[in-house]
């Protein structure tokens, strides 16, 4: 029997033990509850942190985001500090993460939701993820081509993927699948990458 649970499990079975850890940024400092059972619950995760702190931040033109796979919010609340015009939808299967999410996100222009709730006619201007790898390749496959797939025609989607997880072959493939990738950074083995719709 399986005593533990996985942040990409939709109803994590370790139990709750809560608590409030700080996210730190040059240009913002929140507290945030975090649980058992959802991804980097001890702490703000290196990969997201360098996405936070090194992605192109979101311009006055963006109208709606997305944070796929969004666990307790820290990049949601981020996006949604930064871009107040915007629309944040963040989304995640972990029931438990999106209950989190809901009181991180509490008075911002956001929307928490599982990925079936998301209204089919949304498109995104922006996506940021430090998406599920340990998903598996094909999981991962469909998320990522689901979720690109409703960018905006001039967005763009910044994903933060450690080498040692197949940042290099994600890039990769995602170019096979037609779109535009760019390294945006690199450090401490985490490969930030920009993704868009290549020009017709």
């Amino acid at each position: 029997m399986r005593t533990d649970g996985h942040y990409f499990d939709d109803d994590p079975s370790v139990p709750s033990a809560r608590r409030t850890i700080s996210l730190t940024l040059p240009d913002l400092t929140v507290d945030l509850t975090v649980d058992r059972g959802v991804f980097a619950a001890d702490d703000i995760d290196p990969g997201t942190r360098l996405l936070l702190i090194e992605a192109p931040g979101p311009g006055a033109d963006v109208r709606t985001a997305l944070d796929l796979g969004c666990g307790y919010g820290p990049i949601a609340r981020t996006l949604a500090e930064r871009a107040p015009q915007a629309h944040v939808w963040a989304i995640d299967v972990n029931s438990r993460a999106r209950s989190l999410a809901v009181e991180n996100l509490a008075g911002c222009n956001a929307t928490v939701a599982a990925p079936d709730e998301v209204p089919d006619d949304v498109t995104f201007d922006l996506i940021w993820s430090n998406p599920p790898i340990r998903i598996g390749k094909t999981a991962l496959h469909e998320l990522l081509e689901r979720w690109l797939g409703r960018l905006a025609p001039d967005g763009r989607a910044v994903l933060v993927v450690h080498k040692h997880l197949g940042s290099d072959s994600l890039r990769r493939w995602l170019e096979s699948r037609g779109w535009a990738t760019e390294r945006l950074d690199s450090r401490a083995g985490y490969r930030l990458i920009e993704v868009r719709r290549t020009s017709s």
